[in-house]
């Protein structure tokens, strides 16, 4: 193996922004926002779709909110993965983890509940250019306990998020083994891991605010601004 591989590897989960390879995202996690949603009870196992990578978007940015749409917000906790594997165990879990990073999955609500309707996948209500706003990378040694974490976004100073991960329905390891017991994860893979109540929408001019907190001290921010995407696909009613 080169130097330059070497490096490569090694760097890869502080740089999984540019480097993953997919973004695994986890639905229906936590019982109070599936209520406010009116959404199927959580089943037996974790629920989970994919993002493309090309939806991140780096703190500072700004968020394109195609026209007619009506984007939610989803603040969460991301798990970045170090070590890759196959049919891991709960017990193990953890172990695959390199670190940690805040993020938010926006959502085409209107196009999402039409495809819902017709029993067709998410994807495209998923996947816009700048709907996973991201956080720095955080080390795994800078967090003590993944799920007592609190998370907090805000609209123009206004809170519609507070939440803990301590609510999840699947914990952190159930998920990791759930996940790569039907697919293989990766070195630089994010989990998004779900997101607590009070999802709503981000209008163009809106700031948004949000933070992952520990024992009431923040660990990472993230900031930015929704605009009207010029151009790109434009939701029409049916």
């Amino acid at each position: 193996m080169s130097l330059s591989s070497i490096l490569f590897t090694k760097s890869l989960p502080y740089a999984f922004a540019t480097h993953g390879r997919k973004i695994v995202a986890i639905g229906r996690n936590y019982a109070d926002h599936i209520k406010e949603l009116n959404n199927a009870p959580a089943g037996k196992e974790p629920f989970f779709f994919l993002k493309p990578t090309s939806s991140y978007l780096p703190a500072g940015g700004k968020l394109e909110i195609p026209k007619g749409i009506i984007a939610h917000h989803e603040v969460e906790l991301g798990l970045v993965i170090g070590k890759g594997g196959r049919d891991i165990s709960s017990s193990s879990a953890l172990s695959h983890i390199a670190g940690y990073a805040l993020a938010v999955d926006m959502t085409a609500r209107n196009l999402q509940d039409r495809v819902k309707k017709k029993g067709l996948p998410w994807s495209a209500a998923k996947g816009f250019d700048t709907f996973t706003p991201i956080g720095t990378y955080i080390s795994k040694d800078q967090i003590k306990d993944p799920q007592a974490l609190g998370l907090t976004l805000k609209i123009n100073g206004v809170t519609k998020q507070d939440g803990t991960t301590g609510d999840m329905i699947f914990p952190i390891p159930k998920l990791i083994e759930h996940i790569s017991s039907i697919m293989s994860l990766e070195e630089g893979d994010l989990i998004l891991t779900g997101t607590p109540a009070g999802v709503g929408p981000v209008n163009p001019g809106d700031r948004v605010w949000c933070a992952l907190s520990q024992d009431g001290k923040e660990v990472s921010t993230i900031e930015f601004k929704a605009e009207e995407r010029v151009g790109g696909y434009e939701f029409t009613p049916e």
